[in-house]
């Protein structure tokens, strides 16, 4: 176990969170694959976010896509959210502007077709000729929006939670949501060199869109923070690659590759979200990135769990340098922690209020 790590940021008076500031030196051990007094834990629930309080559900709109574009609903929903709610451990209270994981993509001129829980775009992209069409535009109804809604939390946040950045996903995820999945997958073999010039382009603006949120967030000392709940007081990416659970190791190498270098370089720390055994594939690339802090390993459900199946990734993880965030059902804590060392693990825990001090106690014995 290591000494006290330095916080290395400012301080921030939430009456939702007076811990924060040992919380966040909990997070800053825990990206150094460091211990401070115990590993960090974040408990949460899959998809809270998106359960709207009865009181709310008063409130009609023409269609989802409207419910969406409430930004006065989205705010509001979730400062109700926060009554009487305590946030233990490493919980933090975050309010994160949410358009749907393919924001990035509309902000270039996709269309965004809306579900009760997630959005998807609509392929832009249908010939190659298409592609004069994207332009980064600041002025579209998804960049104001989500502009709109970052102001709003801000205006209303402080002494009372955090505000984050939406999820942004440029890259080979953002080629694929203007071209569609499967017909990427073809243009990989068909048109490798339209390919590779596509995917550059959603990456080329990437670094401007993240630094515009980050600095309107950073203009009222908000720390990096968005929708995987750890907050960093530098600038914080949760890079990814979903796309690359369809394609081979060579592909994810001449394809995916050069974009994820060009995001993660300019990062204070990078958590690498690793979706299930598709993306894993890839992982000794990922690993051999330096900018990559930690992984964030999401196993699935059905015959992907229980977790301990995957200790020997999780431990070549751990053996390359990196930290890693894990999902554990309360049961298997116990047969989890007495298989993996501590240092650089991030535990994430959906468990009932009144287990959760039981929880952090188990914990602090690991």
């Amino acid at each position: 176990m290591s000494g006290p790590a330095p916080s290395l940021g400012w301080e921030l008076e939430l009456a939702t969170k007076p811990d924060f500031g040992l919380a966040m030196r909990r997070i800053h051990a825990w990206f150094q694959q460091e211990v401070l007094d115990r590993p960090p834990i974040r408990f949460s629930t899959h998809n809270a976010e998106y359960s709207a309080l009865p009181q709310f559900r008063q409130r009609t709109w023409p269609d989802l896509k409207a419910r969406w574009f409430d930004a006065e609903f989205q705010v509001d929903c979730f400062i109700e959210s926060l009554r009487d709610r305590v946030f233990l451990a490493e919980t933090f209270p975050v309010f994160w502007p949410n358009l749907g994981p393919e924001v990035y993509a509309a902000f270039y001129g996709s269309e965004l077709i809306y579900q009760e829980v997630t959005s998807y775009a609509v392929p832009f992209v249908l010939d190659w000729d298409d592609v004069a069409r994207l332009r980064l535009d600041s002025a579209n109804a998804y960049f104001r929006k989500i502009e709109e809604m970052t102001r709003l939390a801000l205006d209303r946040c402080p002494g009372s939670f955090l505000v984050g950045y939406t999820d942004l996903h440029p890259g080979a995820d953002c080629a694929a949501a203007w071209r569609d999945p499967q017909n990427l997958c073809l243009d990989l073999i068909c048109a490798p060199e339209q390919t590779k010039r596509l995917i550059a382009l959603a990456t080329a603006d990437f670094h401007k869109v993240f630094d515009h949120f980050d600095s309107l967030l950073k203009a009222h000392l908000q720390p990096s923070v968005t929708w995987m709940g750890i907050p960093s007081f530098g600038k914080l990416h949760i890079p990814s690659c979903d796309f690359s659970a369809m394609i081979s190791p060579q592909h994810f190498q001449e394809f995916c590759l050069p974009a994820l270098h060009e995001e993660v370089k300019p990062m204070t720390h990078n958590i690498f979200h690793l979706d299930g055994p598709g993306v894993a594939r890839h992982l000794d690339c990922i690993l051999e990135m330096p900018e990559i802090n930690a992984v964030q390993w999401v196993q699935g459900m059905g015959r992907n769990t229980p977790i301990l199946q995957w200790l020997p990734l999780l431990k070549r993880i751990r053996s390359a340098g990196k930290s890693v965030v894990v999902d554990l059902q309360v049961s298997e804590l116990e047969p989890f922690i007495g298989s993996l060392d501590p240092e650089g693990v991030l535990l994430c825990l959906s468990a009932d209020p009144a287990i959760q001090p039981e929880i952090i106690k188990r914990v602090e014995k690991w």
